[in-house]
């Protein structure tokens, strides 16, 4: 089955190019000069490696140098441990055919994973992935990071939720950019002090400052996975990843044949 959403294009459709172009229209135009000048960035690729095509990416992040990924869709949804060089699953679980997974982190030993629109987040020992427990979650279950004290959870909207270790939130903040909230925030990846966020159905990623929600750069991935990569069944860009031992940052998308290493370079 195919995601639905109750936002705009839904949540599984094909980027549409004419309503993403709406989208990254009305962020881009200024409405007051109160935050101050975004930087923006291009992608270099440094080296590409083997994604599973059958991977609907929602969960990606590095946990004492293994590298972790959670999987969406109904009858479709796991937790992996992922070998980079090959793509392969070290480690898979799968979830019942009712759990549609979303985003998935590692904080205090524990190993959280939230679900889209069944109410539940789960928490696994990241040490052994042993299952510990099943936690009632009262939003809609998006991205997932920690900045190290707190998880960061996005919903589809332009608020970030910083929660503690059984969910409760303890701070909210409204991303925005150019005067103007920036929605259907997805993936996100705590990297140097900065929540990069997935905006899904475009081909941008913005970086927030998680004080006050304001957007400081845009990376724009246009074109980061080629044509020739792509077929009927290739989806969106979605899955950031942050190694914080070689300091490499890998992005990929749902159903995407190819996970890369990039650097940015600003634009002039």
């Amino acid at each position: 089955m195919k995601r639905k959403s109750p936002y705009l294009f839904g949540k599984a459709g094909a980027l549409r190019p004419l309503a993403a172009f709406l989208l990254l229209l009305s962020l881009l135009l200024p409405v007051s000069c109160a935050q101050g000048k975004v930087r923006n960035y291009r992608l270099q690729v440094v080296k590409d490696y083997p994604h599973d095509e059958q991977s609907y990416t929602q969960g990606l992040f590095f946990h004492e140098g293994g590298m972790y990924e959670t999987t969406g869709q109904y009858g479709e949804s796991s937790l992996r441990k992922v070998d980079l060089a090959t793509g392969k699953a070290l480690k898979r679980f799968d979830f019942d055919a009712k759990y549609f997974v979303e985003g998935s982190v590692v904080l205090d030993g524990n190993l959280y994973i939230l679900t889209w629109k069944n109410k539940v987040a789960f928490v696994y020992d990241a040490a052994t992935l042993a299952y510990k427990s099943t936690a009632r979650y009262p939003r809609e279950g998006w991205g997932l990071t920690t900045d190290g004290k707190s998880l960061i959870a996005s919903d589809g909207s332009s608020r970030l939720y910083f929660m503690d270790g059984s969910f409760q939130v303890k701070k909210t903040v409204t991303v925005t950019m150019n005067g103007r909230n920036v929605n259907m925030l997805n993936e996100l990846e705590w990297i140097d002090g900065k929540v990069w966020a997935n905006v899904y159905l475009t081909d941008m990623i913005v970086i927030i400052n998680p004080s006050s929600g304001a957007v400081e750069a845009t990376v724009d991935c246009t074109g980061l996975l080629p044509a020739r990569l792509r077929d009927a069944r290739t989806d969106v860009l979605n899955g950031i990843a942050f190694d914080p031992v070689s300091k490499k940052i890998y992005l990929t998308g749902k159903y995407w044949k190819k996970l890369y290493e990039v650097e940015l370079v600003e634009k002039k």
